[in-house]
């Protein structure tokens, strides 16, 4: 069963907290925000909390609310994700002139991440989009494992089992994201973190994208040398095994 406030959280920050990422990789996406300067705060009930700001057509996702353009509020973690799901509107609570950005070029942008993460299937035969598309589920998924593995009971289990240090997820040799244990709580990193404790590297985008997709299990994987992985093992496993309940998550 999914927990409403765990999805809450992996919808803020990893689905929502790769619009930043989605500004590096596509210019039309840059295109809507690039003469645009503010931000906007997430206030759910019971949930998380978080900023996303605008800037030079780069933006940055912060967590907590102190100064925002706009203020929207979510009376229940549900009611946020379903706005995620597309079932549901913002409420605004302050920063009412700026409602055009709300419903234009932020609109525009969330529909633009909507179609790289659940993408038509005849879309991923374009290579350009493809790539972008698996390398935004891979920004994604660094996140939510890591607020699955700080929220979510079974998850969390996983996590108190993670020793310090950093797992490496990469693919080839020219991508890698992380997640850092620290006293059991896990922490996204989205950009190489260099020398990890561990690691986990998938062949290609291919094989990234069928693993991310469920086409192809992860021990399968290994066992074709489609998946390397090294270092402490305990560390993989566990994250492993916080990656099935993301799959639940973000199904």
């Amino acid at each position: 069963m999914k927990d409403e406030r765990v999805l809450a959280h992996c919808n803020l920050f990893g689905v929502l907290g790769a619009i930043p990422y989605l500004l590096e990789l596509d210019p039309a996406a840059r295109e809507l925000v690039n003469e645009k300067s503010l931000s906007l705060g997430f206030a759910i009930k019971d949930g998380p909390r978080a900023t996303l700001r605008f800037a030079n057509g780069a933006a940055e996702m912060t967590e907590g609310i102190e100064r925002c353009s706009i203020k929207l509020y979510f009376s229940s973690c549900k009611k946020f994700n379903d706005m995620i799901d597309g079932k549901g509107n913002p409420l605004p609570v302050s920063g009412f002139w700026h409602i055009g950005f709300l419903l234009g070029a932020f609109t525009k942008l969330t529909d633009l991440l909507s179609a790289y993460l659940r993408p038509e299937p005849s879309r991923l035969e374009d290579p350009v989009f493809f790539e972008r598309s698996t390398v935004l589920m891979l920004h994604v998924i660094a996140s939510a494992v890591a607020e699955v593995g700080n929220y979510d009971r079974v998850g969390s289990f996983s996590a108190s089992n993670i020793v310090d240090g950093v797992i490496r997820l990469s693919i080839g040799d020219t991508l890698s994201v992380g997640v850092r244990a620290k006293d059991h709580k896990l922490t996204a990193i989205h950009t190489d973190p260099g020398e990890g404790f561990s690691e986990m590297r998938f062949a290609n985008l291919k094989t990234a994208r069928d693993l991310f997709d469920g086409r192809i299990n992860a021990v399968a994987a290994v066992g074709m040398g489609e998946v390397r992985i090294g270092g402490m093992i305990s560390q993989v496993d566990n994250v492993n095994r916080i990656l099935d309940r993301v799959s639940l998550y973000l199904a």
